[in-house]
């Protein structure tokens, strides 16, 4: 969600750069009201306080594990981003040439942002609930994604206790 957002405030830096320097009022109003647009659909989307049905039945269907798999957090957000990456460089070399381009592309980051943003709560809850953790198994870029399921401390380790005086 923060890497989508990230992309998003790039792209928009440098579809505003592209229209200042083309002077271009057409596409600076057409992208502004893009962005609007963009940031009620993916609020909309993002408002549900549950998790959505396609991260539900990848928990839901995450590979049991005793052991805690290799982690390699730079090659799953390589494997797991990268359409995200190819979409911020194609956008932001097309910003030189058609920068509303660019602009259109953001409004995409936007709404993939904030409709994003509640996951990882939910799957913190029921990681707690449960006593569990999930891991990103290694899979291929182009494949589905899998999760491995590890033993996790039990319930109530994400509250601090409060200090006795």
């Amino acid at each position: 969600m923060l890497l989508s957002a990230a992309s998003a405030t790039l792209l928009a830096a440098l579809t505003v750069i592209a229209l200042q320097t083309r002077f271009d009022d057409t596409a600076a109003y057409v992208s502004i009201g893009w962005w609007v647009v963009a940031t009620v659909i993916g609020s909309v989307l993002g408002s549900r306080t549950r998790t959505t049905t396609a991260i539900a039945n990848l928990l839901a269907g995450a590979r049991h594990q005793h052991a805690l798999p290799e982690l390699a957090p730079a090659r799953t957000i390589a494997n797991r981003l990268w359409p995200l990456l190819v979409l911020t460089l194609v956008a932001g070399g097309l910003s030189v040439v058609q920068p509303q381009v660019c602009g259109i592309a953001t409004g995409f980051a936007v709404i993939w942002a904030l409709a994003w943003r509640r996951q990882e709560a939910a799957v913190a809850a029921i990681e707690e609930r449960d006593g569990v953790r999930f891991y990103v198994d290694r899979t291929s870029p182009l494949r589905a994604i899998r999760l491995v399921r590890t033993p996790g401390f039990g319930g109530d380790f994400l509250t601090r206790p409060q200090a006795s005086s």
